[in-house]
Protein backbone atom coordinates (compact mmCIF):
# COMPACT_ATOMS: atom_id res chain seq x y z
CA UNK A 1 0.00 0.00 0.00
CA UNK A 2 1.01 3.21 -0.72
CA UNK A 3 -0.38 6.34 1.47
CA UNK A 4 -0.18 9.66 0.37
CA UNK A 5 -1.25 13.31 1.61
CA UNK A 6 -4.52 14.96 0.41
CA UNK A 7 -4.28 18.55 -0.23
CA UNK A 8 -8.23 19.16 -1.97
CA UNK A 9 -11.24 17.45 -2.53
CA UNK A 10 -14.31 18.40 -4.50
CA UNK A 11 -17.39 16.40 -5.35
CA UNK A 12 -18.53 16.32 -9.19
CA UNK A 13 -22.07 16.52 -9.08
CA UNK A 14 -24.60 17.63 -11.78
CA UNK A 15 -22.23 19.58 -13.56
CA UNK A 16 -20.59 21.73 -10.50
CA UNK A 17 -17.27 21.50 -8.28
CA UNK A 18 -18.64 20.91 -4.42
CA UNK A 19 -15.48 21.86 -3.07
CA UNK A 20 -14.82 20.27 0.82
CA UNK A 21 -12.47 22.15 2.61
CA UNK A 22 -10.11 20.22 4.25
CA UNK A 23 -9.02 19.72 8.18
CA UNK A 24 -7.08 16.61 6.91
CA UNK A 25 -6.97 13.77 4.41
CA UNK A 26 -5.35 10.81 3.53
CA UNK A 27 -5.52 8.96 0.03
CA UNK A 28 -4.19 4.89 0.10
CA UNK A 29 -3.62 3.03 -3.04
CA UNK A 30 -4.44 -0.43 -1.92
CA UNK A 31 -2.42 -1.89 -4.38
CA UNK A 32 -4.97 -4.90 -4.27
CA UNK A 33 -4.82 -5.90 -7.83
CA UNK A 34 -8.33 -4.13 -8.34
CA UNK A 35 -7.03 -0.20 -8.53
CA UNK A 36 -8.92 0.29 -5.55
CA UNK A 37 -8.16 3.52 -3.62
CA UNK A 38 -9.15 4.41 0.28
CA UNK A 39 -9.83 8.36 1.05
CA UNK A 40 -9.85 9.74 4.32
CA UNK A 41 -11.19 12.90 4.29
CA UNK A 42 -11.47 15.20 7.95
CA UNK A 43 -13.34 18.10 7.22
CA UNK A 44 -16.14 20.18 9.13
CA UNK A 45 -18.76 19.06 11.21
CA UNK A 46 -21.10 21.36 8.41
CA UNK A 47 -20.98 18.26 6.15
CA UNK A 48 -22.27 15.66 7.79
CA UNK A 49 -25.65 15.76 6.72
CA UNK A 50 -24.53 16.00 2.72
CA UNK A 51 -22.73 13.04 3.39
CA UNK A 52 -24.83 11.12 5.13
CA UNK A 53 -27.73 11.46 2.34
CA UNK A 54 -24.88 10.95 -0.26
CA UNK A 55 -24.08 7.80 1.52
CA UNK A 56 -27.67 6.87 0.82
CA UNK A 57 -27.74 6.81 -2.65
CA UNK A 58 -26.78 3.70 -5.20
CA UNK A 59 -24.92 5.93 -7.15
CA UNK A 60 -21.19 6.36 -7.44
CA UNK A 61 -19.98 9.20 -5.87
CA UNK A 62 -17.91 11.28 -8.16
CA UNK A 63 -14.56 13.43 -6.62
CA UNK A 64 -11.48 14.35 -7.50
CA UNK A 65 -8.41 14.84 -5.31
CA UNK A 66 -5.92 16.71 -5.86
CA UNK A 67 -2.35 14.68 -4.35
CA UNK A 68 0.59 15.69 -2.12
CA UNK A 69 1.25 19.27 -4.01
CA UNK A 70 -1.55 21.94 -4.68
CA UNK A 71 0.24 22.07 -8.45
CA UNK A 72 -0.32 18.98 -8.92
CA UNK A 73 -3.98 18.18 -11.36
CA UNK A 74 -7.39 16.15 -9.75
CA UNK A 75 -7.11 12.93 -9.58
CA UNK A 76 -10.74 11.67 -10.43
CA UNK A 77 -12.48 9.00 -8.55
CA UNK A 78 -15.38 7.20 -8.28
CA UNK A 79 -16.35 6.25 -5.03
CA UNK A 80 -18.91 5.12 -2.69
CA UNK A 81 -18.67 6.46 1.30
CA UNK A 82 -17.66 3.55 3.39
CA UNK A 83 -18.20 5.37 6.69
CA UNK A 84 -18.49 8.64 8.43
CA UNK A 85 -17.28 9.07 11.99
CA UNK A 86 -18.38 12.21 13.97
CA UNK A 87 -16.74 13.79 16.51
CA UNK A 88 -16.55 17.13 18.44
CA UNK A 89 -16.27 19.35 15.48
CA UNK A 90 -15.37 17.64 12.83
CA UNK A 91 -16.16 14.52 10.78
CA UNK A 92 -13.93 11.46 8.91
CA UNK A 93 -15.29 10.13 5.64
CA UNK A 94 -13.77 7.06 4.57
CA UNK A 95 -14.24 6.96 0.52
CA UNK A 96 -13.44 4.06 -1.45
CA UNK A 97 -12.99 3.70 -5.22
CA UNK A 98 -11.37 3.23 -8.15
CA UNK A 99 -9.19 6.11 -9.89
CA UNK A 100 -10.89 6.98 -13.55
CA UNK A 101 -8.21 6.48 -16.27
CA UNK A 102 -9.55 8.75 -18.59
CA UNK A 103 -7.68 11.97 -18.88
CA UNK A 104 -8.51 15.05 -17.08
CA UNK A 105 -10.42 17.55 -18.89
CA UNK A 106 -9.16 20.40 -16.01
CA UNK A 107 -7.28 22.66 -18.38
CA UNK A 108 -9.87 22.83 -21.22
CA UNK A 109 -12.64 23.12 -18.34
CA UNK A 110 -10.82 26.07 -16.75
CA UNK A 111 -10.09 27.40 -20.22
CA UNK A 112 -13.90 27.62 -21.31
CA UNK A 113 -14.70 29.00 -18.22
CA UNK A 114 -12.16 31.98 -18.27
CA UNK A 115 -13.54 32.74 -21.62
CA UNK A 116 -17.32 32.85 -20.26
CA UNK A 117 -15.84 35.27 -17.40
CA UNK A 118 -14.87 37.28 -19.98
CA UNK A 119 -11.12 37.07 -20.18
CA UNK A 120 -9.42 37.94 -23.39
CA UNK A 121 -6.16 38.06 -25.12
CA UNK A 122 -3.41 38.62 -22.30
CA UNK A 123 -5.27 38.56 -18.95
CA UNK A 124 -6.77 35.53 -20.13
CA UNK A 125 -3.37 33.73 -20.11
CA UNK A 126 -2.18 35.28 -17.17
CA UNK A 127 -5.65 34.11 -15.31
CA UNK A 128 -5.51 30.72 -16.74
CA UNK A 129 -1.69 30.29 -15.80
CA UNK A 130 -2.62 31.49 -12.23
CA UNK A 131 -5.11 29.32 -11.91
CA UNK A 132 -3.34 26.23 -13.28
CA UNK A 133 -0.67 26.82 -10.31
CA UNK A 134 -3.13 27.04 -7.58
CA UNK A 135 -5.78 24.78 -8.44
CA UNK A 136 -7.62 26.31 -5.83
CA UNK A 137 -10.30 27.99 -7.45
CA UNK A 138 -12.00 25.44 -9.35
CA UNK A 139 -14.60 25.17 -12.16
CA UNK A 140 -18.33 26.04 -11.21
CA UNK A 141 -17.64 25.84 -7.52
CA UNK A 142 -19.74 26.19 -4.88
CA UNK A 143 -20.16 25.71 -1.03
CA UNK A 144 -22.13 24.78 1.24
Amino acid sequence: MKTFKIVSLQILEDGNILNIPLEDGLIINKEDGKMTWLIEAYTDKQFYDYFRLAQQKTTDLEVQVVITHEGNDPAPFSTHIRSIKAFEKHISVLLEGHLNVKRSKYAERLLSELVQEGYTGENLVIEFQNRMKKKTRYINSKKI
